[in-house]
């Protein structure tokens, strides 16, 4: 038989023989290529399979020193998946390498994402022609745990602020969520990166602190900044050696340009307005001179302020997922109120807060009515803790105050009337109460958003203690500046109360309470860093100690957060539902 042959060539014969000949020899070669993949994939699998059932059950699996954390997520991937290997794809194990090295933008530590870990099995496998199963599977199973842990940090923040805070109770709802199926549709998309990216708060506050870590690391980087020896306030006019060294301070953090007079030894306008900017964003006196406050603080070590950045990301982790678009948040450690809209801040006031030994916690819940001229009653803390023991070295106290006494009959006692001696704290028949009007401690309004605590948001009439710069006066609740403005606006979309309404509700005397048409989200936070609309990052005192105890929070080894005895679904943050993230 012969086939077509073109001319100039010599004909071709065709033999079967040849022709399974050459099919032998393909057959040959798939096997001898595809064959010990698959076989490669298929011990690897087994190799996975043997130890997700361990880790199922017994609850520990370690990889070289490296400890697996996900009891829940990890295992329910891989049985969904027949327990084969996940990250086939180079593309996705290095969108998952970058991820976790990008992690240290928002003040994580890629080391709680076994970053070291898997570089070593990295070259290891790299290394190796025919790579060990055991070696494949062990890769695979920690880049799917650093993948759960990166996202469970950064959609729920790595330390539980319910650890720190018993009054926190700003939960996320999470009801359908399913990692296991968000991680396996980022591998077949070829998304890792973007997912990861995905679950980062995107709220300015969080990207401000974002970009302003950048810039601290830059300026470590660059050497730091340098310290400031005590001596004499350094003030406009002065002449000292000490002013070069000032100047070097303040254009390592942009609050000076760098200029011709750089190195001179005279303290001039220019920097006496460097320095003024330097205190409005750290909340001191912006005078324009150094005294010992202002030097103590523009020595604060480069790595405490980084540091301080990381604790405030942290926080944004833990909240900024869920701020909404209209809400009343309240930054303690700032002394500072704010009303957003739609978006849009309509209202801002400083705040007076708790005292470090009365502190103000920190939790939401929502204003639900205003009462326009309030009588005030003393709460049981102050009156105990105060007032009473003022009451037994003198009965004048109360009239001087302003404050009638009232038995459990409802009538007004006589002060001098009362031998308080016989009353301890936790034994007292009688309340305190102060009628409505300028004396009052709530001034003519307070703000009400029902809570556990008894806090809420209230005028006053010691206005004068907005001008100083530390502001925790109160026993806890908030005193807000311009606080008619702020009822005008809660109030505006109610009918009948506007600016005219709200100030002859005031003039009447009267006590009058009015409930808002829709609630409104009332967040009282804790933030010390932050990053205002000028782009400057601004600083506080950690007013009652909190930072300290995020930051060993940061640097402690990873854990996922315990569950508690729940009745009924739904499951709220930060625990999971049925398909949700680990648990302890």
């Amino acid at each position: 038989m012969f086939i077509h042959q073109p001319p100039g060539m010599a004909a071709t014969v065709f033999r079967p023989e040849r022709v399974l000949s050459l099919w032998c020899t393909i057959a040959v070669l798939v096997v001898l290529c595809v064959t010990p993949a698959s076989a490669e994939i298929e011990r690897a699998q087994q190799v996975i399979r043997d130890k997700i059932k361990q880790h199922r059950y017994v609850k520990t699996l370690k990889i070289g020193a490296a400890s697996v954390a996900s009891t829940i997520v990890l295992p329910d991937f891989y049985e969904r998946r027949a327990f084969r290997p996940a990250w086939e794809k180079r593309s996705c194990v290095d969108d998952l390498f970058r991820a976790i090295r990008d992690s240290e933008a928002d003040g994580l530590d890629p080391r709680d994402y076994h970053l070291t870990a898997l570089e070593q099995l990295r070259r290891e496998l790299e290394a190796t022609p025919t790579p060990d199963p055991t070696l494949r599977a062990d890769f695979d199973i920690l880049l799917t745990d650093a993948l759960v842990r990166l996202g469970y940090h950064l959609m729920f923040g790595k330390v539980d602020p319910e650890r720190l805070d018993s009054a926190w109770n700003m939960s996320r709802e999470i009801i359908g969520f399913d990692p296991a199926a968000i991680i396996q549709r980022a591998l077949d998309a070829d998304a890792v990166y973007q997912a990861i990216d995905h679950e980062k708060p995107k709220h300015p506050l969080y990207t401000g602190l974002q970009a302003a870590l950048a810039q601290y690391r830059v300026i470590k980087a660059a050497g730091g900044w340098p310290q400031i020896p005590d001596g004499p306030t350094l003030k406009l006019g002065v002449h000292d050696a000490r002013v070069s060294i000032l100047q070097r301070r303040l254009i390592a953090t942009g609050d000076l340009t760098p200029r011709s007079s750089q190195g001179m030894q005279s303290f001039d306008h220019g920097l006496a307005e460097a320095v003024k900017v330097f205190q409005r964003r750290h909340g001191l006196t912006a005078d324009g001179s150094v005294g010992p406050g202002t030097l103590a603080v523009l020595n604060v070590p480069f790595d405490d302020r980084i540091q301080q950045l990381r604790i405030n990301l942290e926080r944004g982790r833990w909240l900024l997922h869920q701020l909404g678009s209209t809400y009343v948040v309240v930054n303690v450690a700032g002394y500072h109120a704010h009303y957003v809209k739609d978006g849009q801040m309509l209202w801002q006031g400083r705040a007076q807060v708790g005292k470090p030994f009365r502190q103000t916690p920190s939790f939401k819940a929502e204003m639900t009515y205003v009462v326009f001229n309030p009588t005030w009653t003393v709460p049981p803390t102050i009156l105990t803790k105060d007032y009473l023991p003022a009451l037994k070295q003198d009965p004048g106290y109360a009239q001087r105050k302003g404050l009638k006494v009232i038995d459990r009959a409802g009538r007004v006692i006589d002060p001098g009337q009362v031998d308080w001696s016989h009353y301890s704290p936790n034994h007292s028949p009688y309340l305190l109460r102060q009628d409505a009007g300028p004396r009052n401690a709530l001034g003519r309004v307070k703000f009400i958003f029902p809570n556990d605590h008894a806090i809420f948001l209230h005028d006053t009439p010691n206005q004068t203690l907005f001008d100083k710069n530390e502001r925790a006066f109160s026993s806890g609740c908030i005193r807000v500046e311009n606080a008619i403005d702020l009822a005008d606006l809660v109030l505006h979309n109610d009918a009948g109360w506007d600016r005219k309404a709200i100030d002859r509700a005031i003039e009447l005397g009267k006590t009058r309470t009015v409930f808002l048409q829709e609630p409104i989200p009332v967040f009282l936070l804790y933030w010390t860093a932050w990053v205002d609309a000028d782009g400057r990052v601004n600083f506080r005192h950690d007013l009652y100690g909190r930072d300290t105890l995020v930051q060993k929070g940061l640097a402690s080894d990873f854990r996922f957060r315990k569950r508690p005895v729940i009745g009924v679904l739904p499951y709220k943050y930060p625990f999971a539902p049925l398909r949700g993230w680990d648990v302890e």
